[in-house]
């Protein structure tokens, strides 16, 4: 599938890059010919790369006309035409890709968000697409297992959803449920009297299901929602090892419902996990703020946010207002956008990662205080 996992930690490694030469560059998948549809960059790899060459050139006139360093100009595009010519790279089901170019490097990330198209040069990566597409995930997997077939696929936040294919899964792994009972070579008694076999078998079958659904998964941490028989889900879930594995599944036979159906059922759980993620944030944020360790006032949660000591942080992320801040937090805002401005939130987090906390982008209607575009958990309490 060719989709990069992006990570808090990969947030605050680019938050603290510093470089006078630092180009961003963020890449949606070509539209369609014929205008509608699901799209991805693999669709059509000539016309992405055109588009990346296009932005690439873009970025290098803009620092040449800020005084840039021709070296440095070079060595950018020397590392953005390696990358041109990767042809594994370009044949990803992702829809866009945010791309951080320096003389030094390159950093890429195939993402299933539709990020809009932008080029930003500057001292430091401009991670504002990036931000937005960090937040409590509404996608995730689903792991449909029966005796005769497993399936795992792939929820999307836009009700699309595909088969992620499991290539180390045996085909005769369901060979592992059956039982010879008395030596005689009656390995399918199980079907006559309509048990699935003994728990260690039961755990053996599942065991098998599991690695080769994480195999899939790789370095993924989305949740994950199961849909399997009464019989075998207490297997599974004894041998469990991934964290993300929702505690609800699906109460139903997968073997009776095609993989729409199914992610249409997955998606209802998946969208329950999200709202619950939230809440949950919510209310450890009303009652840290009820001790002085939390705040949804954009100035205090600046100020503590280049102290280090912001937790965690919340921002809505449809919000733009543009301003300065300098090393102490403090903000200034902007009538309107320019030059020397920047959006504040973009600025505020990138503090909170740098620090090592964490960051969330919501939707306005989600956050605690309708009347702030960010809220913050503070680890310490803030002087009065």
């Amino acid at each position: 599938m060719s989709i990069d996992v992006l990570t808090q930690h990969d947030l605050a490694s680019l938050s603290k890059h510093r470089h006078p030469a630092s180009v961003s560059i963020a890449l949606p998948a070509p539209t369609p010919r014929n205008g509608s549809g699901f799209t991805s960059i693999a669709h059509d790899t000539e016309a992405a790369r055109t588009a990346f060459r296009t932005a690439v050139k873009s970025a290098q006139t803009e620092l040449g006309e800020l005084g840039g360093n021709v070296a440095d100009i070079e060595a950018i595009a020397a590392n953005a035409r390696a990358l041109e010519t990767d042809r594994d790279f370009w044949g990803t089901q992702a829809r866009s890709i945010a791309l951080f170019i320096s003389p030094e490097d390159v950093r890429a990330f195939r993402l299933m968000n539709q990020l809009p198209a932008s080029v930003s040069v500057g001292d430091r990566f401009d991670l504002g697409p990036l931000l937005r597409a960090a937040t409590f995930p509404h996608d995730g997997y689903l792991l449909a297992v029966t005796e005769g077939e497993t399936r795992l696929l792939f929820l999307d936040t836009d009700a699309t959803a595909r088969r992620v294919p499991l290539p180390t899964l045996a085909e005769d792994v369901a060979d592992l449920l059956h039982v010879d009972f008395h030596g005689g070579g009656q390995l399918d008694r199980h079907r006559a009297d309509g048990t699935l076999g003994p728990k260690v078998q039961q755990r053996n079958f599942a065991s098998a299901i599991q690695d080769a659904a994480l195999a899939a998964i790789g370095d993924d941490t989305r949740p994950l929602v199961l849909a399997i028989s009464n019989d075998l889900e207490p297997a599974y879930r004894a041998v469990n090892r991934y964290e993300h594995l929702l505690e609800a599944s699906l109460p139903v036979n997968p073997a009776s419902l095609s993989d729409d159906e199914l992610a249409q059922r997955g998606r209802e759980l998946l969208e329950s996990h999200y709202a619950a993620e939230v809440s949950e944030w919510a209310e450890r944020f009303e009652t840290r703020r009820a001790h002085g360790r939390g705040s949804s006032q954009l100035s205090d949660i600046a100020a503590a946010a280049v102290r280090g000591q912001v937790e965690s942080l919340v921002f809505d992320f449809e919000h733009r207002q543009e301003g300065t801040m300098d090393e102490f937090g403090n903000l200034t805002f902007a009538d309107s956008p320019g030059p020397e401005s920047y959006a504040l939130i973009d600025a505020v987090a990138n503090q909170v990662l740098s620090n090592g906390g964490r960051v969330y982008a919501l939707r306005s209607a989600e956050l605690p205080d309708a009347n702030s575009p960010a809220a913050a958990i503070f680890r310490t309490a803030e002087p009065a």
